[in-house]
């Protein structure tokens, strides 16, 4: 009669509606706690992430009219070590070295203290960071698997910075060494088995500042004629911002073993079949500022970007639609994805320029407003190379696809002569100048998710763009003094994009999240442009562009095909 009861008891267990789409088809005859899990040895591990640096130089001559802030993102991977000491349930302290390779390129102009003074291009080559830092960390979760966790130490950045002088002169400094500073930073880190966890963690360095000598440029005086102007020095303030997402493994762990209750919450029989098969559609709105530039040079050697006839930098905010997807499939692999488009909201962009030999050492002109559109497509095919019920960390490859359209209105002269195209203001209802360009991308990276529990998730995916694509078209509608005005460019380069969610199971199927997402390309290998039509030899243009921001999604889950 015993025997009866447990069976009649089990079986309505497993046929209960209520249970939830997303957790095992084969619920545990008795709960089970968690075993407890304590986070002290040695580990290492590797990391993939994205970094954004600014580098202020001071104008010796004066307040700068414009810029004189030079914006360097870039994709970063290396690798860490480490050592944790879990001296109780709660709390962990700790040490951690890592290691990054970077790849981060920015220009912008700098020393523009009158538009009678022929300024500079300033530009940032980032190529390696590293840091030493302290952990101290809050123990918490199921088991005591989740970590929370602060650091701070002292950090290295490997860098080339240049000051280079507007055409005709083309004067440089440069500096190439590297600078010590200090690092603090938070994360997240979940052990995912004995031997393997995952983080997601937030760096700010700052390096504090240092002097460069400014290069020898010269000054018109309006009726007299040009001076030379003397070497200078400027003081060049930087700090760093990087987000990484890594796997680490513990020495002398096993690779293969999984925590002791793991078949009692994900498997049946030996067969995992947690989310296999399962499909989850969504819908996004995204917030975004955008920031795209163009440096037209002064030469046709594409190894001398430094040296600028012209700069265009557009600068705007969207709002954008989206649908999403992902799609667990066999053996472990996924595919995911999503596209949309939306509409610019505000924007404004400046054209400068660098003529002195015709009278024009540096003009500067804003056209307000800039009205157009983006539309966006991703599709990833990934791997899982760990996961569970609550948890997933995987690799993949993919593509991404990035169009914006820009038309800028009007024109008003904010540096330079008064002789100049824009002295008398041109109305923001005429067409000035219009920018369509468009990105086709390859993607590499990981992606990771964790459930932190009560219904809440978080996610978080890092992409390198190894390889980069640009096409571009510029239209100059005012200009009476070409046949042809517009001009094609193209270039290839690369890249970094980031995102992370975090997110909210109303139910077994609906959830509601909230994340944010940072894109950064840049062309500066090849880059050249047909200028107005004209033939090749081509005149350099590196392109440059970020998308950053926020949104807000809608999500439902399939438990199968």
């Amino acid at each position: 009669m015993s025997r009866i009861l447990v069976t009649v008891a089990t079986l309505a267990t497993v046929i209960s509606p209520a249970a939830a789409a997303d957790m095992p088809r084969f619920p545990p005859l008795m709960p089970v706690a968690p075993v407890s899990w304590n986070w002290t040895g040695l580990y290492w591990g590797a990391h993939v992430g994205g970094s954004f640096g600014s580098s202020s130089f001071s104008d010796p001559a004066g307040p700068g009219l414009y810029g004189g802030s030079v914006r360097s993102p870039a994709a970063l991977a290396g690798i860490q070590v480490g050592y944790n000491y879990q001296p109780n349930a709660n709390w962990l302290i700790g040490v951690e070295a890592d290691l990054s390779s970077m790849n981060a390129k920015g220009t912008n102009t700098c020393m523009a203290s009158s538009g009678l003074f022929i300024s500079s291009n300033c530009r940032v080559r980032q190529d390696a960071l590293a840091t030493l830092t302290g952990r101290a960390g809050f123990v918490t979760g199921p088991g005591g698997r989740t970590l929370l966790y602060a650091k701070g130490g002292a950090a290295y950045l490997s860098e080339r910075l240049d000051i280079a002088v507007g055409y005709p002169l083309g004067n440089l400094t440069a500096a190439n060494d590297g600078r010590w500073g200090w690092t603090v930073g938070a994360g997240i880190e979940r052990a995912l088995a004995p031997a393997w966890s995952v983080k997601l963690e937030y760096n700010y360095a700052d390096f504090g500042s240092r002097d460069m000598a400014t290069p020898d440029s010269e000054r018109l005086v309006p009726g007299v004629g040009s001076f030379a102007t003397p070497q200078g020095t400027s003081r060049v303030e930087q700090d760093l911002h990087a987000v990484k997402v890594g796997l680490n493994l513990k020495f002398g762990g096993d690779v293969d073993a999984r925590f002791d209750d793991y078949h009692l919450r994900g498997t049946q029989a030996g067969v995992d079949v947690v989310e296999r098969g399962a499909v989850e559609v969504g819908g996004r709105v995204w917030y975004s500022s955008g920031r795209f530039q163009k440096d037209l040079g002064g030469t046709f050697d594409q190894g001398n970007q430094n040296f600028l006839i012209s700069r265009l930098t557009y600068q705007n905010t969207a709002v954008s639609g989206e649908a999403f997807g992902r799609i667990e499939g066999p053996y472990d692999t996924f595919l995911k994805g999503f596209a949309g488009g939306g509409t610019l909201l505000t924007g404004h962009m400046n054209d400068e320029d660098w003529i002195a030999s015709d009278g024009i050492p540096y003009s500067n002109t804003l056209s307000d407003p800039v009205r157009g559109s983006i539309a966006y497509a991703t599709v990833d095919v990934g791997y899982n190379l760990v996961h569970g019920p609550d948890y997933k960390f995987g690799g993949f490859v993919g593509y991404n696809y990035y169009r914006e359209n820009k038309s800028a209105y009007g024109c008003v002269q904010t540096a330079g002569a008064t002789s100049l195209v824009c002295a008398q203001p041109i109305s923001d209802a005429v067409l000035a100048i219009t920018q369509n360009d468009t990105w086709h991308s390859l993607r590499v990276g990981l992606n990771g998710e964790i459930g932190l529990g009560r219904g809440v998730k978080l996610s978080a995916d890092a992409a390198y763009l190894p390889y980069v694509k640009t096409f571009g078209t510029d239209t100059h509608l005012l200009r009476t003094d070409v046949a042809d005005k517009v001009s094609p460019s193209q270039g290839t380069g690369q890249g970094v994009q980031l995102e992370a969610v975090l997110s909210y199971q109303l139910n077994s199927a609906f959830s509601i999240g909230a994340g944010a997402r940072y894109w950064a390309m840049w062309a500066t290998t090849n880059a050249y442009t047909n200028i107005f039509g004209t033939e090749c030899p081509c005149q350099t243009q590196p392109a440059r562009t970020e998308r950053y921001g926020t949104f807000l999604q809608a999500a439902y889950k399939f438990d199968s095909l």
